[in-house]
C-alpha cells in the first residue's frame, strides 16, 4: 500500500472535505461550530482562503479519497498581523492515529514558510488532552495559554488552548 500523498486541495475535494469536516462539527469539540456547513459554505471557506493567498491541502489515499485536510488562515484581520496564520487540520474519523495528522501539519508548516509566514497559532478547541494538542507539540508549537470556557456545545463549557510555533 502506497502512502498518502499531500497537495493542494481542489473543488472536486470539497464534498468530501465536507463530510470529514461535519464529523467533528457533529460528534465532537474540536470545531465550536454546532450546525455543519453543507457543501455550497465550505466552498465560500475554502475559496476566500485560497484566493488570500494561504494553502488549502488534502492528504489523498490510493484511491483518491481525502483522508484529511489542513489549511491556514489570517490569524487576525489587523494589517500587523499579516505574518502570522492560525492552522486548522481536520483528519477523516476512520484514519486517526494513522500518522495523517503529522503528514498534514508538517506540509502546512513547510508551505507557510515558503509562502514568508513568521508564526503560526494553533487554536485547539478540545484542550491539552487531545490528540491535536500533543501533534502540535511534537511538531515544535510551545503552549501559550487557555482560554477558559470559551465555548458552550453539548452542554457543556469548554476551554481552547493555544499554541504557537515560528516558522
Amino acid at each position: 500500500m502506497k502512502p498518502p500523498i499531500v497537495r493542494s486541495a481542489k473543488i472536486s475535494d470539497l464534498q468530501q472535505i465536507t463530510n470529514i469536516y461535519a464529523h467533528y462539527v457533529k460528534e465532537g469539540r474540536a470545531s465550536f461550530e454546532v450546525n455543519a456547513p453543507n457543501r455550497e459554505e465550505m466552498l465560500r471557506r475554502y475559496t476566500a482562503i485560497v484566493d488570500a493567498g494561504y494553502p488549502f491541502r488534502v492528504a489523498v489515499g490510493e484511491e483518491r479519497d481525502v483522508l484529511g485536510f489542513a489549511y491556514a488562515s489570517s490569524y487576525r484581520a489587523r494589517p500587523a498581523y499579516r505574518f502570522t496564520v492560525e492552522d486548522s487540520i481536520y483528519v477523516k474519523a476512520s484514519e486517526l492515529h494513522q500518522g495523517i495528522g503529522k503528514l498534514l501539519l508538517t506540509d502546512l508548516i513547510k508551505s507557510c514558510e515558503n509562502l514568508g509566514f513568521k508564526q503560526m497559532v494553533a487554536i485547539i478547541g478540545n484542550g491539552k488532552d487531545s490528540a491535536s494538542f500533543h501533534l502540535h507539540k511534537a511538531l515544535g508549537f510551545r503552549y501559550v495559554g487557555t482560554l477558559h470556557a470559551v465555548g458552550f456545545k453539548f452542554g457543556e463549557w469548554l476551554d481552547s488552548v493555544i499554541l504557537q510555533r515560528s516558522l
